[in-house]
């Protein structure tokens, strides 16, 4: 059943150790409202996706399909091993990954791009999420349920994921950015290679954050997963591992050679069939679209699900009955049959990653993001083609984390959450206008009226003496507004000059829940609120953040 936007709900748990306020995702317009429907409205968009997962019997069917479903789990196991070893990973990985050898262990699915010192936060609150519901999966359908994070990192796109941004002492945003590795922008990121370059970005790291009782342990995790001679994508998975291997994720390199060929199939079939998963893709776009939502992924009629990555990643598109990698022609039948005997030379795109995903691993559940989410819609069709279950799909927890300071600001002042991304001062001149003494805004409004009356009778009053002078009247009118308007400008900024701790006030909540007028989540670094309240955080997050559909949590730290 459809709900209107609730206002923030505090929680109330006497036990927990943090504060948590819980706000509606449809109050917030960078949000896109499939978000909502599939929150709150789950009838309007069923039948894009495999289930409801608000309701128990779709967990339990997805259990079922996906234990029904044949793979090797042996083999699988054994890739997932070799990883972990290379990583050194910390024995309640490796111990989860062997639960996925028994034939009625499922998984619980998230991942990200390879993002350097870990990416933003929403990242950390993917993983999870997907630990918490992994672990609601054991309880409540009593088989064993392991987090996946799967690192992507076969992309090319090197701006992507070079940078990440933190706040200094001053809660001003300060960009750290790694200097071009070879290759960068023409091989996916899994071939990059740290060099000795990577040392000086930590050091611009260590030089942006606020030193604090947490930094050196945090900068000495960070070197240990990102130093020179190892791969960006490697360093990526080694510092989630570092953050959530101990609480039993599983983090899967999924440019690994080793695990193409489980999925070669998926490869070979693609190719066999040219097009086909595209052109369900955008049969199911215009199905979301006649729902009310705009599809996320728009496929050209060419194009396939595939990338060579044979030397470097391109695109392969038919021409004609023919398969194109750039002015090379290839047949379908050649093309799948090298997909067959070398699936490493082969990369999934968007739409074809969840269908690799799902038949590497017995997924029962993918946590998304709100674009993903908008693009998973799109893949029914897809995954039935390819003979595998599609998974539930469980919105990412949502949060913006905040210090007591700031949480203070926006209750003492009742300032919208939502108000602090207005990018000009107009959210902080409406704050600066109610502090207004009552007599002053009270003088100002008489003003306006007495004026608007007054001249609106001489407006009246002169044509009957010289009907050209009704003009010069109207204008004379304006001026006087106008003046009025500069005069309540400078009332303001009077204001401003006098109540410069709530400007600062207003300002530290805004640097600190938008920065750069991005959503928190979105635009700063993990190792930001690490760095600020330590390694315990992930503990906090892990046992006490909600992940309740449709709720975006203010959290206090």
């Amino acid at each position: 059943m459809s709900a209107e936007p609730s206002s923030a709900a505090v929680s109330s748990d006497p036990a927990g150790r943090l504060k948590l306020t819980g706000v509606d995702v449809r109050r917030f317009p960078w949000i896109r409202p499939l978000a909502g429907d599939y929150a709150y409205n789950f009838k309007q968009v069923e039948g894009l996706y495999a289930g409801n997962p608000l309701e128990a019997e779709a967990w339990r069917e997805a259990v079922r399909r996906a234990q029904q479903q044949p793979r090797d789990r042996a083999r699988l196991v054994e890739v997932l091993a070799a990883q972990q070893d290379h990583r050194n990973a910390p024995p309640a990985a490796r111990a989860a990954a062997q639960r996925l050898a028994d034939a009625s262990a499922v998984a619980v699915v998230t991942g990200q791009q390879a993002g350097v010192f870990g990416g933003p936060m929403y990242t950390l609150l993917k993983a999870i999420t997907a630990l918490q519901l992994a672990r609601r999966t054991v309880e409540k359908q009593n088989v064993p349920a392991v987090a996946i994070f799967w690192v992507e990192a076969e992309d090319h796109d090197w701006e992507e994921v070079r940078s990440c941004t933190v706040l200094d002492a001053e809660f001003q945003p300060r960009t750290v950015t790694l200097p071009d590795l070879e290759g960068a922008r023409e091989l996916p990121v899994a071939r990059l290679q740290l060099d000795a370059r990577v040392e000086q970005t930590v050091d611009e790291l260590a030089a942006a954050l606020q030193k604090t009782e947490f930094t050196d342990e945090v900068l000495a995790a960070i070197r240990a997963a990102w130093h020179p001679g190892r791969g960006l994508a490697c360093a990526f998975a080694t510092w989630i591992e570092t953050l959530l291997g101990p609480y039993g994720l599983v983090v899967f390199e999924s440019a690994d050679p080793a695990a193409k060929p489980l999925v070669a199939n998926v490869f070979a079939r693609e190719l066999q069939a040219p097009g086909r998963t595209a052109a369900l893709a955008a049969q199911a776009g215009d199905a979301l679209a006649a729902r009310g939502h705009a599809p996320q992924v728009t496929s050209q009629p060419d194009s396939i699900s595939l990338f060579s990555l044979d030397p470097i990643r391109r695109s392969i598109r038919r021409n004609g009955d023919q398969l194109a990698i750039g002015d090379e022609m290839h047949s379908s039948e050649d093309l799948a049959r090298k997909a067959a005997e070398r699936p490493g030379a082969f990369s999934p795109n968007v739409l074809l990653r969840p269908i690799v995903q799902d038949t590497l691993f017995p997924t029962i559940c993918y946590v998304a993001g709100p674009s993903e989410l908008a693009y998973l819609g799109q893949l029914r069709g897809v995954y039935e083609q390819f003979g595998v279950p599609m998974p539930l799909m469980f919105p990412r927890a949502s949060a913006t984390l905040l210090d007591s300071g700031a949480t203070r600001f926006l209750a003492k002042y009742d300032v919208p959450f939502e108000e602090l991304r207005t990018p000009d001062e107009s959210a902080l001149n409406r704050l600066l206008e109610a502090q207004l003494p009552a007599s002053v805004e009270q003088s100002l409004r008489e003003a306006e009226t007495h004026i608007h009356e007054a001249m609106g009778r001489v407006v009246k009053a002169l044509p009957s003496l010289d009907p050209t002078l009704e003009g010069a009247a109207r204008t004379t009118l304006g001026k006087m507004e106008h003046e009025l308007r500069s005069l309540h400008g400078k009332v303001i900024h009077a204001a401003k000059k006098r109540d410069e701790t709530l400007r600062r006030q207003f300002m530290r909540a805004q640097s600190q829940a938008f920065p750069q007028g991005h959503p928190q989540e979105r635009e700063l670094a993990v190792v930001y609120f690490l760095n600020k309240y330590g390694f315990g955080l992930v503990d906090l997050l892990l046992d006490e953040l909600p992940i309740d559909l449709g709720q975006h949590w203010l959290v206090t730290l």
